[in-house]
This record gives structure tokens, C-alpha cells and sequence, in this order.
């Protein structure tokens, strides 16, 4: 087994999971919009339970490192840190953009994942067709993600798709929106981490901010 426990403290909700192998064994989501550091570690004795696994069972430890709400990140990596340093495993660090982008799946032409960065510009980054990204994280206006694209057609996810639709219009190229959510599937950076300690990819948990902190809160 390659038992893995992915943890996500991120905006409105909190949420937990375990996976193995491949598949997601037991998952929780809770919508909340404060009180994350007082429901994760309940939530984690909970969904272990549910995987019928205790925690000497777990090999790594996952985290959803950001880009998202300042605070929510601190608490969730917190967590999984607190737990990996406790029991001597390695850590498996998941980004919201990536895991946004296994979500949406893959298909013959490109993905754009797109988030509100609440100061004017988005949070961007482009995928092949089979998943694999074609730049990094970058901060940008619609009108400049689109100029990014590799096809004139293309797929679209996260909360700013609308703009992006009609950033692409107006270069005659067209979107087609894929999904609309910000919030990342827990399941989804379960089943990234699992795949990642398959092949030994573990990795320091180090949040992803792209801009002032302060003004996450």
C-alpha cells in the first residue's frame, strides 16, 4: 500500500483525504469560512477512521500549498507538518492551479486555469492537452493569458473563466469554459500526492504566495 493523508485548508472550506494507490479510500469536505484550525485535526481522526488506517499507516503527508486565502494555507500546512515531523514522513506539497487542472481533465486542445487574484490580475497557468503545464505561475490580465495560448481554441477553468470567454472573443479566439470553482477537489491532490510518492516526488511544504500576504486575510 502507499497510504497517503491530503489535507486542505483553503478559503471556505476545509478539507481532508486519503488515498492509495491511485484512488481516493475516504474524503471529507467542510464548508466553512473561519474556524479551519478547530475543525482539521477532527476532521483527520474522522476520515482516517473512515479509510480504517491510523496514523503509522500513513507514508506521506499532502498539502495543498496555494496559491489561495493567506491564513487557510498557514493552518493547513501547519497540520500536515505537525503530523509529518510527529511520525518521520516525507511531505508531498500540491498547488491549487495543478490540481484544478487534473479536475478538469484532459483533451485535444489546451487548458488555461485561471483564479481572481483580487487586485485586477489573474492567477494563470496553461497546460498541454495531456495535462502537462506549459509555463509557470504567473500574474496577468485576461487580455494577456489569452495572448499566452497556444491554439485558438482552448478550455478555460477556475472563478474568472467569464472574463477570460470574453478576453477571447475579443481576439477572435474561443474558450470554452470547463469549470468555474476555485476550490481544488481534496480528491484530486490526494490522487496527485499518491501519484508523486509512487515515483519518490516529495518535497519541502512551502506556501505559494503571489502577492502580499496581508491581503489574504
Amino acid at each position: 500500500m502507499s497510504l497517503v493523508l491530503a489535507i486542505s485548508c483553503y478559503t471556505s472550506s476545509c478539507s481532508v483525504a486519503v488515498a492509495n494507490s491511485g484512488k481516493t479510500i475516504a474524503f471529507k469536505t467542510l464548508h466553512i469560512s473561519q474556524g479551519h484550525a478547530e475543525v482539521v485535526i477532527p476532521m483527520i481522526e474522522l476520515v482516517m477512521a473512515d479509510a480504517g488506517c491510523k496514523v503509522s499507516d500513513i507514508e506521506a503527508v499532502a498539502a495543498m500549498v496555494g496559491p489561495g486565502s493567506f491564513t487557510g494555507i498557514r493552518i493547513g500546512l501547519a497540520a500536515a507538518k505537525g503530523i509529518a515531523l510527529a511520525m518521520g514522513m516525507p511531505t508531498v506539497p500540491v498547488d491549487s492551479i495543478t490540481a484544478l487542472a487534473y479536475t478538469a481533465g484532459n483533451s485535444d486542445i489546451p487548458l488555461l486555469v485561471a483564479l481572481d487574484n483580487k487586485n485586477g490580475n489573474l492567477i494563470c497557468q496553461w497546460f498541454t492537452d495531456n495535462g502537462s503545464s506549459i509555463n509557470d505561475l504567473c500574474l496577468c490580465t485576461a487580455t494577456e493569458a489569452v495572448c499566452l495560448s497556444p491554439t485558438v481554441s482552448f478550455r478555460v477553468a477556475g472563478n474568472v473563466s467569464e472574463k477570460v470567454v470574453l478576453a477571447a472573443t475579443e481576439a477572435k479566439k474561443t474558450a470554452y469554459v470547463v469549470q468555474r470553482c476555485d476550490v481544488p477537489d481534496i480528491r484530486s491532490i490526494a490522487i496527485l500526492a499518491n501519484d508523486r510518492l509512487a515515483i519518490g516526488a516529495y518535497g519541502p511544504l512551502l506556501p505559494i504566495y503571489l502577492r502580499n500576504p496581508i491581503s489574504f486575510n
